[in-house]
């Protein structure tokens, strides 16, 4: 019976003090927490690693009231999911369309082939077409002198002309491919940031010549299989069969959440290297070669936090991975918010920008350090329950692709 003691019915003692701090971490979530529990993945009260809810209340609060389309907000902290927030009835179990966050899980994949020797960003994208595309080596003859890494640092100095509405490139190409391929050489490469998604296809069509597979199949096997994802899908290949490497895939946030924590601990997930720590800070750094500071190879840095280090993925409508290194955090967002701006003015980015500024980091920096309580707890699940029930009001229109699913 050494160290355990009895309540009074006033004092609190160590073990009704122990006892309360597991409750409370088995409720903290609400319905989130009836999920399957999701190996790598252990859940905590924010105050247990030092986080203040009542700011995430008053987040939550906000998205709620103003019914924004926020599908899932989740915030990992010291390893642990202290925040899982979903609207409209969805659960842990649904996947959504991720837009360009497909594009970081391309560099991603990548890093694992360049571990493997069998690629490297200074590869010229021309030699590994023509492996697999001897019948493209005309369209590729003014491309010569692009590289692979200028092509996932948006440097390519390729000019690609989007048609509204029904682009090609897309999800109406026979072959996406070729429709790449018809782009022209503006500028040489390494000479001006250009976010063109012409360049993830020859991208990914590269590493599918380098690896002898698609890159989402070599993906699955690398990668999401590794971190024990579960319900993904690769959409929109083309009549060929192949995906793009800069769309169309779907993940469950929890899935987000864990190529979060992947990037946060240098590649490595359980214990095992997944990806090349040298990778990591590679793709997340500007290259020597970089037309601009905010951008790494498909990679965003800086792109949400200005007060401290901070990088990682974002896509059209509002869905992001956002790693946070010195606060030991991962948040990730999915959502359908207004789309009008660009790349760096948005109306969604800037109201992910406000979710992270103005409520998650000063959660995370409050003194005195927070402690649990029951009535902390009881406030964070009373306003998870409140929020699942909320359906939140699109800020643009739906695609085909953007229901949730399960």
């Amino acid at each position: 019976m050494s160290g355990l003691s009895v309540s009074n019915g006033f004092r609190r003692t160590p073990l009704r003090s122990a006892f309360v701090a597991l409750a409370l971490q088995a409720l903290f979530a609400g319905a989130a927490m009836a999920a399957e529990p999701e190996i790598g993945l252990e859940t905590a009260a924010p105050e247990a690693v030092g986080v203040d809810s009542a700011l995430l209340v008053r987040m939550s609060e906000w998205i709620r009231k103003d019914k924004l389309d926020v599908r899932s907000l989740l915030i990992i902290k010291d390893g642990k999911l202290i925040f899982e927030r979903y609207g409209d009835g969805l659960t842990r179990d649904h996947n959504y369309e991720l837009y360009s966050v497909t594009k970081t899980i391309t560099a991603l994949t990548f890093g694992v082939l360049a571990g493997e020797g069998k690629i490297a960003t200074t590869d010229r994208v021309a030699k590994w077409l023509l492996k697999d595309h001897p019948e493209f080596e005309q369209a590729l003859g003014d491309k010569k002198d692009i590289e692979l890494g200028h092509l996932m640092s948006m440097s390519s100095g390729l000019l690609y002309k989007q048609v509204e509405g029904s682009d090609p490139l897309y999800f109406q190409a026979p072959n996406r491919l070729k429709v790449a391929l018809g782009t022209v050489p503006r500028i040489p490469p390494a000479t001006l940031f250009e976010y063109t998604d012409a360049n993830p296809v020859l991208v990914g069509a590269a590493m599918a010549a380098a690896a002898g597979q698609r890159e989402d199949r070599y993906a699955e096997e690398r990668l999401f299989k590794p971190l024990g994802m579960r319900n993904y899908r690769w959409t929109g290949a083309d009549q060929t069969g192949t995906v793009s490497g800069g769309w169309g895939m779907r993940l469950r946030a929890v899935d987000m959440a864990k190529l979060g924590m992947l990037m946060l601990n240098d590649g490595q997930w359980q214990g095992k290297q997944v990806v090349p720590a040298s990778w990591i800070r590679q793709m997340s750094t500007p290259s020597s070669q970089a037309t601009a500071q905010d951008y790494g190879y498909y990679t965003w840095i800086n792109h949400i936090v200005r007060s401290e280090p901070e990088f990682g993925a974002m896509g059209f409508k509002g869905q992001f991975i956002t790693v946070l290194p010195k606060e030991r955090a991962v948040v990730v967002m999915t959502g359908i918010l207004a789309t009008d701006g660009g790349l760096r003015t948005g109306t969604y980015l800037n109201q992910y920008r406000r979710m992270v500024n103005d409520y998650i980091l000063p959660a995370m920096k409050t003194i005195p350090r927070p402690q649990v309580t029951e009535a902390a707890q009881q406030a964070l699940r009373k306003e998870l329950e409140l929020s699942a029930q909320v359906k939140g009001v699109p800020g643009t229109g739906l695609a085909f692709n953007d229901a949730p699913e399960k």
